[in-house]
This record gives structure tokens, C-alpha cells and sequence, in this order.
């Protein structure tokens, strides 16, 4: 990711129109999991923290395998017992997001489409790797050694959700993963936009997800209570000022906000050419316009410039010549509660919108209702973002109510949506190392 990356550029005369027409979900819930448009809307209007507290905060994705069967009835069960929670997830939340769109891949409908998928952790990867690392050749049975080859063969690698994605659909298209940290998705986002902007594929399935080890995360918690002072004395320009927390409720964009909550979960959208969804009768919550990809470029791997400065680029470049910032009234944060966050976008949109009109900037976050769960975040923020858009409503930043001085737009703290008539938005999301995304989206029928 050195450099950028630009999806909105190079199309061509006549690039084709890009829309969203689906939506699915595997997310946590108030009760039961989130999976539908619906579902995703009813929490992040509300505001209402989906986070459970016991020792860490942490979203769980309480998915039965009723739950999985309802909707994945004919997986073969030879491959499905050896499914990790990231395959289901994932599997769960592109069969919502298809049916969403009115897509049947049991009748072939997914067949010549692209799959891609966004991964960032390899958590749910672990206990697959250690068994088949672990197992003695000499004593283990032969069934159980195919068992063990199954097993690791789909679930050892990051590309683990695409293979079963792809086997499932049947599809003769593109199939891979993006590993980008909690940017994958939106840079699948930007991939599936361009193929199908320049004719490659009329379809495109995008899916992030990730899976983060609950005990882990108590374990780094511990050690970092421990390591806090030693870190105080050596860190330099660029690192931030404290480390990770997980044990407070994390507050995007309020002036208490000093730590992250991590969640698991998958988000899927459905990106199609505007002439496919029409000659279907797809229905399109939104287009996608451009995406755009930037890094920071500083040595240090865990570092980011609080200038904000890629940001602004990543923004740019979207832009080109054909929109005008002044046309965005709303852009979806890519706030974890990570002040050192807070400030690069502070500083991006003081710079893009200059520190009077900047004022008038709805901007909100909604990491706080699901946790910081990676890679489904790019997916994620499309998604919410164009939920927002077809309603003329902003949902307020989840966990926000005392905003911090130094936020210069208007985070919408409370529990209740803004009305705003718009047709244009940005969504931001980042990696640890300074990588910078942003997405500009539009309604249905914006130029």
C-alpha cells in the first residue's frame, strides 16, 4: 500500500454507472444478530451500543446453527463441519445480502460474478493451523488425518472466506481477498467498482469480515496494564500517546473518549452495473462514484501523520474534476474512539472544507454500536452511509454526548438521527500504518 491506489481514474470515455442493490449482515445485535438492512438501521439510529462488558467490551455475534441452516440449508455437510465462525459469518451475510438484492446463486445468478472478500485478522484461522502443526502423522487415524486436511486446507490461509464463497456460488469469476486491515473491504469496494465500471464483470459480491479472539484481546489487556509506564519512556513523534484500552466503553468523538471496543462480524454488499440491476429489476440504494486509496508514507509501521494530509489526497482524487467538496454534507467517520484518529480527521476535513464551513459538517461514527470489528468496516460504512442517504436522515454517533473541542463538524451526539437532504457522501476508513481510504457515494440518480 505504498503509494496510491486510485479506482476512480483510468475508466475509459464512458465508464458505467456502478450501483448498490444489496445488503446483508452478520453483526452483533440488541438480541439476536443483525442481518438486514432493517436490522443495521433499527441500532444505528438508535444509537444503541450492541457491546457486552465482562472484563473487555466486545461484540459476539451470537449466530445458532439454526440460525446458519435457515439460510444456508444445502451446504454439504462434509465441508460445513469444518466451517470456522468467519465462514459462517460470511456465508450468513452474503446469503442476506443476495436475497436483499433478489439474487438466487442456488439458480446460477452468481455465476459469472466477482467475489471478493476483505479479511484483517487471522483469529479464526489459528486453531485450524495449530491442530494440523500439532497432529502426529504416526498415530493419527487415517479419517481423521482427511479431517484434518479439510479442515486446514479451507480455513489455514486469509483467502478462507473466499474459497467457501466461491464454491458456494458456483462462480466463474474473479474470486480473492484483499488484506488491508480495516481497510480491506472498502479497497474491494473501489476493486469491484472498477471492474464493473470498466465492463469486466456486471456483478460484483463484496464481503469483510473478521474474527477477533475475545481472549486475546483480555490477554493484550493485561499486558498492556503493565507496559504502560515503559512505553510512556520511549515513545517518539508519531506513536500515540497512550495504548490500547478495552475496558471502557468507547466513545468516538467525545472528549472522553481514550479507548477502542472490538467486535466481530461481516457486512456483504451488492455492487452491479447500472444496466444489469435495471434489466433485472434490481433496486439501487446508491452508486458508488470512486474510491481511493493513499498511505502515509512514514517508516515507523504502527505510525500515522495526525496532518491528515493522505486523507485529503484519498478525498481529492475522488473528487477529480467532476465533484465539488461544497456538494458533501455528510461524510461516515472512520472514528474507533482512537483520539490520535479523531485528530487526522479533524485536521483532513478542517483542510478540505476550510474552518468556517466545516462548522455545518454532519460527521459521525457508528463503530461504537458494533465494536471495531476490521475489515467489514469498508462495506460497513457504504452500507450505513446509503441507508442514511435514502431516509434524509444521519445517524448520531453511537456512545458520543459530550463532543471533544477539538472536533470542528458536528458529530451528532445523542441517541437520535439528524434530517438531511443529500446526494452525495464520503466514508473514511484506515489501516495501522497510515493507510487512508475514502469512498464517495451517491443516490440513485446523482450526476
Amino acid at each position: 500500500m505504498n503509494g496510491v491506489v486510485n479506482t476512480s481514474s483510468g475508466l475509459g470515455p464512458h465508464p458505467r454507472d456502478v450501483v448498490v442493490t444489496g445488503m446483508g449482515f452478520c453483526l452483533p445485535g440488541p438480541v439476536n444478530p443483525v442481518f438486514t438492512p432493517e436490522d443495521l438501521w433499527s441500532v444505528a439510529s438508535q444509537g444503541i451500543s450492541c457491546l457486552e462488558h465482562d472484563d473487555i467490551y466486545y461484540g459476539t455475534v451470537k449466530l445458532t446453527q439454526k440460525m446458519f441452516t435457515d439460510r444456508l440449508p444445502d451446504v454439504p455437510q462434509f465441508f460445513a463441519s469444518h466451517y470456522t465462525k468467519a465462514h459462517k459469518l460470511g456465508l450468513v451475510s452474503m446469503a442476506e445480502a443476495c436475497s436483499d438484492a433478489g439474487l438466487d446463486f442456488r439458480a446460477g445468478d452468481l455465476t459469472d460474478a466477482a467475489m471478493l472478500v476483505g479479511r484483517g485478522g487471522v483469529d479464526a484461522n489459528v486453531d485450524s493451523y495449530l491442530s494440523v502443526l500439532r497432529a502426529d502423522a504416526e498415530t493419527t487415524a487415517p479419517m481423521d488425518a482427511m479431517e484434518l486436511f479439510v479442515a486446514a486446507e479451507q480455513a489455514i490461509t486469509p483467502s478462507d472466506v473466499a474459497l467457501v464463497q466461491g464454491a458456494l456460488t458456483r462462480t466463474s469469476g474473479p474470486c480473492f481477498t484483499v488484506s488491508c486491515g480495516c481497510a480491506s473491504s472498502a479497497v474491494q469496494v473501489g476493486l469491484a467498482r472498477q471492474m464493473i465500471a470498466q465492463g469486466q464483470v456486471d456483478l460484483a459480491v463484496v464481503t469483510g469480515i473478521d474474527v477477533f479472539n475475545a481472549q486475546l484481546i483480555q490477554n493484550i489487556q493485561r499486558l498492556l496494564h503493565g507496559a504502560q509506564s515503559t512505553y510512556d519512556a520511549i515513545r517518539s513523534d508519531g506513536m500515540p500517546t497512550l495504548l490500547p484500552s478495552f475496558d471502557a466503553p468507547m466513545r468516538p468523538y467525545d472528549r472522553r473518549a481514550d479507548c477502542i471496543n472490538h467486535g466481530e462480524g461481516s457486512a456483504t454488499i451488492v455492487l452491479e452495473s447500472r444496466e444489469h440491476a435495471d434489466r433485472r429489476g434490481g433496486h439501487p440504494y446508491g452508486q458508488v462514484l470512486a474510491q481511493a486509496t493513499t498511505r502515509d508514507g512514514l517508516a515507523n509501521p504502527l505510525a500515522c501523520d495526525d496532518t491528515g494530509s493522505q486523507l485529503v489526497d484519498a478525498v481529492r482524487r475522488c473528487l477529480g474534476d467532476r465533484w465539488r467538496i461544497d456538494q458533501i454534507p455528510y461524510v461516515h467517520g472512520g472514528s474507533d474512539g482512537n483520539v490520535v484518529v479523531t485528530a487526522f480527521e479533524a485536521n483532513a476535513v478542517t483542510e478540505l472544507y476550510g474552518p468556517a464551513a466545516v462548522q455545518d459538517l454532519l460527521m459521525t461514527s457508528q463503530e461504537a454500536c458494533f465494536g471495531h470489528n476490521g475489515a467489514p468496516a469498508g462495506c460497513l460504512g457504504v452500507a450505513l452511509t446509503l441507508l442514511m442517504m435514502q431516509t434524509s436522515e444521519v445517524c448520531p454517533t453511537t456512545n458520543c454526548e459530550e463532543p471533544a473541542e477539538n472536533v470542528p463538524f458536528d458529530p451528532v451526539p445523542g441517541h437520535r438521527t439528524r434530517a438531511l437532504d443529500f446526494d452525495y457522501a464520503l466514508s473514511f476508513n484506515y489501516q495501522v500504518g497510515g493507510v487512508k481510504s475514502a469512498i464517495l457515494l451517491g443516490a440513485p440518480e446523482a450526476p
